[in-house]
């Protein structure tokens, strides 16, 4: 059994405990936001330690090479998404106005975190490599996906949607209509000479995407 320390000696411990989590913390964040605007390619240790107040040696200690912070903060970046969709609800909901909500969900969530976007672009520049060695990649499968499974059978079962829907199809559908949006926000700008991370221009785009997928789903 291993001894029980001094009070003073757990106290200390403790501190250094909540020391180090509080350390490895403000490196991840700084390491998203350094990722986020250059990649894993061109983000650099010395920049994150710089950004998290930290040195080299603690990034090394807490998370080893760049690719595994790398890696951290991709699979970071999945898990607070699906945490997002988990706490979604529409199973009160009608079809028509449960379809419209993970629509808006989707779009809004991204709208207020573009940082994941350039993450995800980033990760599929490198063909997913690094997701696909994730331990937790099974954990990150969309809640989403599954509320949108259970929107489409009921919608159905009450004759508003059509019979059939793919909804893994639809899924992919509804994240193109609201990444390219967000993604391409600034060169749709320049060539349209309007703003379009503005919320009245989300708020067309949400309004539109409804639209959009309500109408393929009419039977």
């Amino acid at each position: 059994m291993r001894e029980k320390l001094p009070p003073q000696r757990e106290r200390a411990a403790a501190a250094l405990s909540a020391r180090a989590t509080a350390t490895r913390q403000r490196i991840l964040d700084a390491a998203f936001v350094e990722f986020a605007e250059k990649g894993l390619a061109g983000a650099r240790v010395d920049e994150i330690a710089a950004r998290a107040g930290a040195n080299k040696r603690m990034l090394y200690a807490h998370f080893g090479a760049k690719e595994a912070l790398w890696l951290e903060v991709l699979e970071t970046a999945y898990a607070a998404k699906r945490a997002e969709e988990r706490a979604v609800e529409v199973a009160d909901l009608p079809p028509a106005e449960a379809m419209a909500k993970l629509v808006a969900f989707n779009l809004r969530y991204v709208a207020r975190h573009p940082e994941f976007l350039a993450i995800l672009h980033q990760e599929n520049l490198h063909r997913a490599a690094y997701l696909a060695s994730s331990a937790r990649v099974r954990a990150l499968y969309s809640p989403l996906l599954e509320s949108l499974r259970a929107v489409l059978a009921r919608g159905e079962a009450v004759a508003i949607f059509r019979a059939g829907v793919d909804p893994v199809q639809l899924y992919v559908s509804m994240l193109g209509l609201s990444h390219f949006h967000l993604a391409n926000r600034h060169t749709l700008s320049t060539i349209f000479g309007t703003a379009m991370d503005t919320e009245a221009a989300i708020a067309a785009r949400e309004a539109h995407i409804i639209a959009v997928v309500l109408g393929y789903l009419r039977p």
